[in-house]
């Protein structure tokens, strides 16, 4: 095939093929592990082979300068951890073994930057059944990616979003059929889309999101950053807990082109790894966004009391439910002058009572709190309840808070609803005017809150209500009787025509 630049379906269509090899075999939330690093590498195996080829083009007899050139490239390939290297060796017994090994040659040769990232993902697995069939599913994955449509070298590539996209495919399509597990690594792209409009990242900004999942919501950010400077001077930093995971969210930064990142693994409440250059206190951004575990059972309320961040200052959250836990940690984050940020949350933190009370009276009465959007149900995998957003603010310019009930416009989905262009615009727009708008938003003033006793329920200040229109019993009597008449006309016409066939009495 020519170096013809590569189309984004076709790329898509081709990777999403490949997990044919793995489907009936083993489910899906097993094999995206190999599918999404098999795209990494054959990526960067792409890369460093058109990489070295134009150097042999031009220092062809010096290959110690080649040699010392390629060491600078973004990633160090060591010799025989390549895909081409592997895809050579298909028909041989231990594809499995020889994967792995590349990994981990890889990881070493490339110091921090990819440091761990394979640790959790394992192609030597017993998950694949017995040693023959292993080898033969490796070997068609293997064939998957060495066809030509995907080839990814620069020349057919051309930007990196062409593979940051597929990746994204790839994930979003994989979080569709994982049910309740869709939660720990994926928010919906409109969703995202809506944050980062909203939170307006700039130039120089530093962006945080302490359950980073894929990190698809990190990665909007940083894209609606470059919309509106043209500039890549901002840094985005995370943390996610779970190691498979947290290897996702780095391998997406890489194939997008985000090497200013720094994403670490751990549980955030209870061993935060974003800390200040003496390990003492946490790190503080510009933008926090997040959409944490819905309603975390197990989040570390044992410890909570004694937190040396002092991030439960306002109070500790109750014991089975943790958002309140996530929603602290992120305001304890923000920057004193330009910190705003935006959590997704279940609506029960909006109106549950007793310590989770306490905390959100005290958010309010810093005045922290700027907007509450609702939004629709079944939009998140794995959930179909409804979640909403809150917005806080540093630095507000007034103590209201806007409420928007978004809850009613979407588009209906067989499985899942989506936010439309124009009802995410909708809810930017009344963002931005911050201003009531009869049965969607309503400027809710301090003391209307406090009077509600600090419980931020939607419909308490967004009326929603559509009366009935009233019913013309007249009318309906005149519909009847013509209707009857009707009938009466069609039996009397149905009778004529059985007596015609012989039917008739």
């Amino acid at each position: 095939m020519p170096n013809s630049q590569i189309n984004q379906d076709d790329i898509n269509k081709a990777v999403w093929a490949a997990c044919d090899t793995f489907r009936g075999v083993i489910n899906a939330d097993t094999y995206k592990d190999f599918v999404l690093t098999m795209l990494f590498l054959k990526y960067i195996s792409d890369i460093y082979k058109d990489d070295h080829s134009k150097l042999v083009e031009q220092y062809g007899d010096n290959p110690k300068l080649i040699t010392a050139m390629m060491s600078k490239q973004r990633f160090v390939l060591p010799q025989g951890a390549s895909f081409w290297d592997l895809y050579e060796q298909r028909h041989q017994a231990g594809n499995g073994q020889r994967i792995d090994q590349a990994l981990h040659a890889l990881e070493e040769a490339n110091g921090t930057k990819l440091k761990n990232v394979f640790q959790d993902i394992s192609f030597n697995t017993d998950k694949l059944g017995q040693e023959k069939q292993k080898n033969d599913l490796l070997r068609h994955l293997l064939e998957d990616f060495g066809k030509d449509i995907l080839n990814l070298s620069s020349e057919r590539v051309g930007s990196l979003d062409v593979i940051g996209n597929a990746y994204e495919f790839l994930i979003k399509h994989f979080a569709a059929g994982s049910g309740a597990t869709a939660g720990e690594y994926y928010t919906p792209p409109e969703v995202s889309d809506l944050l980062a409009i909203i939170l307006e990242p700039v130039e120089g900004d530093q962006i945080c999101d302490p359950c980073v999942g894929s990190g698809s919501l990190l990665l909007k950010c940083g894209a609606m950053v470059r919309k509106n400077s043209g500039s890549k001077k901002y840094a985005l930093f995370g943390q996610e807990a779970i190691g498979a995971t947290w290897a996702l969210a780095k391998m997406n930064m890489f194939l997008h082109g985000e090497d200013n990142h720094r994403i670490e693994w751990g549980d955030t409440i209870r061993n935060p790894q974003l800390l200040d250059k003496d390990g003492i206190g946490l790190l503080h951004f510009d933008i926090v966004t997040a959409n944490p575990p819905f309603s975390l059972e197990k989040w570390g309320h044992e410890d909570a009391s004694s937190d040396s961040y002092g991030r439960f200052r306002r109070g500790v959250p109750p014991k089975t439910k943790g958002d309140y836990a996530f929603i602290s940690h992120m305001i304890e984050t923000l920057k004193p002058e330009t910190g705003r940020m935006g959590v997704v949350v279940p609506h029960g933190v909006l109106f549950r009572a007793s310590s989770e009370g306490k905390i959100r009276q005290q958010l309010i009465e810093e005045n922290l709190l700027d907007t509450v959007i609702g939004l629709p149900e079944k939009l998140f995998f794995g959930t179909g309840i409804p979640a909403a957003i809150l917005l806080f603010k540093k630095q507000k310019t007034d103590n209201n808070v806007l409420f928007i009930d978004a809850s009613r416009e979407f588009k209906s989905g067989k499985n899942q609803n989506q936010l439309t262009p124009d009802n995410i615009q909708k809810i930017i727009d009344t963002y931005k005017a911050r201003e009531t708008v009869d049965k969607y938003a309503y400027l809710a003033s301090f003391d209307e809150i406090a009077e509600n006793d600090f419980n931020l329920n939607i419909p308490r200040y967004v009326d929603t209500f559509e009366e009935e229109a009233e019913i013309d019993l007249v009318t309906v009597r005149t519909e009847r009787v013509e209707l009857k008449n009707e009938l009466n006309t069609l039996e009397a016409e149905m009778e004529g025509y059985l007596k015609e066939l012989g039917y008739g009495a």
